[in-house]
């Protein structure tokens, strides 16, 4: 089995009905490991594994809509599953952010930062500082032979580029169009395009869409300036790598 991508949640800041904000499985047939845990991924996460089935988390930043269900998933921990020593991955001060004071022994929490490198399994991830608010880690992720590169949030200072070459996949950020570029630091469709074509990734795939934004007018600026096909993330859908 290869490398697969599960999207638990694609919205960008907010659910759009029926959705969940960004949340991913990502396995490579033996480790399954649930990346950024945004609002109404742990209920979308129980179609695809059961709740004993994630090795260890990764949470890009400290954003809510990238995280709040990780409160969720301790309760699940602590009064269903009863499992014990989970690593969290996180760059500092996100958890300082949760409810909970003291969630050992069920989390055990793992400060990341720009360079760090971590085996989780027979993955490794790669994280380096994007163009955005707080400490916000992109990733590159290799297993069974491919590589997958998530942007998280990014403004257009940062590029695929800085995850290295031959990326099989860009899971890359896409929440304004072309006509909003610059009210947030966020990346537009068209900028999501340039930064996969500078990068030579072999696919796009656009994530963290505004839920009012036409999705297929997204699609199209991001093709043209990616210069190849482009998919949009849905809801429930797996990726082959």
């Amino acid at each position: 089995m290869g490398l697969t991508l599960t999207v638990l949640g694609c919205s960008g800041t907010y659910a759009a009905p029926g959705g969940a904000c960004s949340g991913y499985l990502v396995s490579d047939g033996s480790t399954t490991v649930w990346v950024d845990t945004g609002s109404g991924t742990l209920a979308n996460l129980q179609r695809h594994r059961p709740l004993e089935g994630v090795d260890a988390l990764v949470l890009s930043h400290e954003h809510p809509d990238h995280w709040t269900d990780l409160e969720g998933f301790f309760n699940v921990c602590r009064f269903v599953t009863g499992r014990e020593g989970i690593p969290v991955y996180a760059p500092a001060g996100l958890r300082e952010l949760t409810y909970n004071d003291d969630e050992s022994p069920y989390f055990e929490w793992r400060e990341l930062k720009d360079g760090s490198h971590v085996g989780i399994g027979d993955m490794s991830f790669t994280f380096s500082r994007t163009d955005h608010g707080p400490e916000t880690l992109a990733m590159r992720i290799d297993g069974a032979g491919r590589s997958l590169g998530y942007s998280a949030d990014t403004g257009p200072k940062w590029s695929f580029e800085q995850l290295g070459p031959e990326l099989d996949l860009a899971l890359s950020e896409a929440t304004f169009l072309q006509d909003d570029e610059g009210v947030a630091q966020h990346l537009s469709g068209r900028q999501a395009g340039e930064s996969a074509k500078r990068a030579g990734a072999a696919r796009l795939l656009l994530t963290h869409i505004w839920p009012t934004i036409d999705k297929e007018r997204s699609r199209a600026e991001a093709a043209d300036a990616y210069g190849g096909p482009v998919d949009l993330a849905e809801t429930n859908e797996i990726y082959e790598v």
